[in-house]
């Protein structure tokens, strides 16, 4: 393996404090999900099937633009095709976390959406969570599914799997990450006490613009 730079170690270092904070959190368990970031044309992304408290710098996989990696590497995630695709088409983020989140898998396997029953499923980038269609993880066909469902948002669920977050760094994929699986036990709790009054379009465009000018501005 070659020596990486400053910038390297430090995207290396984020992607194992990252898959610790998700499995800490609890939108992770074991040696499931997985993460990935952008490195000039090349990706980062965890190893296959480490746990992530048994990950170090050095288990990060780097993965060229052609798909390679370095002799010697760990096998990268099974989903790297998955993290591949979107990084390629979606130059506006640079990291992508995937877990499997106890509520928005349960929504998964219903392949239900989540409904903008509360505004903040807003910062997902639509009015909704959409569900990408079933296909076998590790797939071509599911890199597939998910790039045209999360085509122009930060967020999907994965049709019996979990849930996928997109951002401009892997603490702002992290949040969003946190953010649906929040999205999900609302929504999965209030589906429980009855039929939820779901937002409707024009409210939803009210909230659009209200987060155009939401936060510290800098």
């Amino acid at each position: 393996m070659t020596v990486p730079t400053a910038e390297e170690s430090e995207l290396r270092a984020d992607l194992v404090r990252i898959m610790r904070k998700m499995a800490a959190s609890g939108l992770n368990k074991g040696a499931s999900g997985n993460a990935s970031v952008r490195l000039g044309e090349d990706m980062l992304i965890t190893p296959s099937g480490l746990a992530p408290d048994l990950m170090d710098e050095q288990s990060i996989v780097r993965v060229a633009a052609d798909g390679t990696t370095e002799p010697g590497a760990l096998r990268p995630s099974s989903e790297w095709a998955m993290h591949w695709r979107i990084l390629r088409q979606r130059r506006d983020i640079d990291a992508v976390v995937h877990c499997h989140s106890r509520y928005a898998t349960i929504l998964a396997c219903c392949h239900r959406p989540i409904e903008p029953v509360h505004y903040m499923v807003s910062v997902t980038g639509g009015a909704e969570v959409p569900v990408a269609p079933y296909q076998i993880f590790g797939t071509p066909e599911l890199a597939d599914a998910v790039v045209a469902t999360v085509d122009g948002r930060l967020a999907c669920l994965l049709a019996n799997h979990g849930q996928i977050a997109l951002g401009r760094s892997l603490d702002h994929a992290f949040a969003i990450a946190e953010e649906v699986e929040e999205q999900a036990a609302v929504y999965y709790g209030a589906q429980l006490l009855g039929s939820p009054h779901v937002l409707d379009e024009n409210q939803m465009n009210d909230i659009f613009r209200r987060f155009e000018d939401y936060g510290q501005k800098r």
